[in-house]
């Protein structure tokens, strides 16, 4: 088993929204298995992790975009299940299974797609992109939820 440090967490909600929710913590763990399984652990606050109660229910797919060991890191997206929920102390743990998704589009692609979708374009839409590129925030698309 290989064990990596959870950096940020989104997650699909019925609407096929992204929904971040802001970690207090996490690890994620590829369990190197015959069936690729990947472990998500997000340790949360009562307001996030009502955010996970009020958009997933037990044992439903779901799917996330995870960034793993750095924000520089392009998001890897999951498809899990919400395995549990345990409260400890004054935070919320909460268990996913799943199985890394293979995306064709990568960070760049998305990136450039969102700033165009914002209106950007010309000499702007360079410097903006070359900003983002490097500095790597979340990306929104059309629909995002928080």
């Amino acid at each position: 088993m290989k064990t990596f440090k959870l950096v940020s967490l989104q997650l699909f909600n019925d609407k096929q929204e992204i929904v971040d929710v802001e970690l207090t913590d996490g690890l994620i763990i590829n369990k190197e298995d015959d069936d690729n399984t990947w472990l998500i652990e997000a340790l949360l606050q009562e307001k996030e992790y009502k955010v996970i109660e009020n958009t997933v229910s037990d044992k439903q797919n779901v799917e996330l975009r995870v960034v793993i060991t750095k924000k520089e890191n392009d998001p890897a997206a999951f498809q899990t299940i919400l395995h549990s929920v345990k409260n400890v102390e004054d935070l919320y743990s909460v268990l996913f299974e799943g199985h890394l998704k293979r995306t064709k589009r990568d960070y760049a692609e998305l990136l450039l797609q969102d700033l165009v979708h914002n209106g950007m374009s010309g000499k702007d839409l360079v410097t903006e992109f070359k900003e983002k590129i490097r500095s790597r925030p979340k990306l929104s698309g059309d629909k995002v939820k928080k």
